[in-house]
């Protein structure tokens, strides 16, 4: 069976570093790649177009110098961009296809497909080829994921996506998870997965025995919290299992050798105890920096927070829930 590898080593890992990525990065990491057969590599901000904000963190540049810059290094990798309705615009569709990008991920919470139904059906009428994505999704059953699922598609989505956001799963509930979204669904599928637990190949690896024909990785696993699914593992790992990717792995390793100044070459992601909590309780891999920051002004243990925050089943782009949660823990019980 075939895997398209979706490569979005510099978006989710912009949230490795504060979203700070320079252009000359994106540009010397697309050269890299482009000739190793990965199908898409996507770019921006790590919450996606528009998200740039004192909030969710500031840009180091705008979307579309980003984009322009991966457009113009890259030749035979598609160029992929993420979105969130509410942080994205519908007018950041025709922006992203005006600059040449190919596909677009356009993403909910996990019970909530349908706020993606305007963006979908926007952008399938510009002719995009369009990712529906589902986030958090250990947050809900496989029949809800379903649910969910049947509504982006119903929206002309052409492909669904499963996002791991919390590195929550096992290969058990991957297995699960996605082989009813692939037994029930007429697109093809795929899975996107969080390192927290040290899971996230054999997760990724669960999910094209389950019939996911799409897969995420991050070079060095390169991504929010403890990082993403390890792209080079996960390739080396597909093509153990005789799965065929596209990707020559050989030429991939020779990439991550060139690229001995990239950050994630420089300072692979390891998985923190934080990153180990985060994954236990369920939270976001992309609130690590705001709970250690929160932890540390309101001097509140990090895993209380994460414990609080779980148990008001926080949602990525809810990081300002982080402060007042931090300050509820730090002030004294009441006799």
């Amino acid at each position: 069976m075939s895997i398209a590898i979706h490569d979005p080593t510099l978006r989710d890992g912009n949230h490795a570093v504060s979203h700070s990525l320079s252009l000359e990065d994106i540009a010397s990491y697309c050269q890299a790649v482009d000739g190793c057969g990965l199908d898409v590599v996507e770019v921006g901000h790590g919450n996606g177009l528009g998200a740039s904000s004192l909030q969710l963190g500031l840009a180091r540049y705008k979307d579309t110098e980003m984009l322009e810059t991966a457009r113009a290094n890259l030749s035979r990798t598609r160029l992929g961009v993420h979105m969130i309705p509410g942080f994205s615009r519908l007018s950041d569709i025709d922006t992203a296809i005006g600059i040449g990008v190919d596909v677009l991920r356009i993403a909910s919470h996990c019970t909530e497909a349908s706020v993606t139904e305007s963006y979908i059906e926007y952008a399938r009428t510009k002719g995009a080829f369009v990712h529906g994505v589902l986030m958090m999704t250990h947050m809900a059953s496989a029949e809800t994921l379903l649910e969910q699922a049947l509504k982006q598609q119903g929206y002309g989505a052409n492909a669904l996506v499963l996002m791991d956001s919390a590195g929550h799963f096992d290969p058990d509930s991957t297995r699960e998870k996605i082989g009813l979204l692939v037994q029930e669904l007429n697109i093809p599928v795929g899975f996107h997965g969080h390192n927290n637990l040290g899971l996230a190949v054999a997760n990724s690896l669960a999910a094209a025995q389950a019939g996911a024909t799409i897969i995420d990785g991050c070079m060095r696993g390169f991504g929010a919290g403890a990082g993403n699914t390890q792209l080079e593992v996960l390739c080396a790992v597909l093509e153990r299992y005789q799965f065929e990717t596209g990707v020559n792995v050989f030429d991939l390793c020779s990439a991550v050798e060139r690229l001995a100044d990239f950050t994630p070459v420089k300072t692979p992601t390891v998985i923190k105890t934080a990153n180990l909590i985060s994954g236990l309780y369920g939270v976001c891999s992309g609130f690590e920096k705001h709970v250690a920051r929160a932890a540390a002004e309101f001097r509140v243990e990090p895993r209380k927070i994460y414990e609080a925050l779980a148990q008001c089943n926080a949602l990525a782009g809810q990081e300002d829930l982080i402060i007042s949660v931090a300050s509820r823990l730090s002030q004294p019980a009441v006799a």
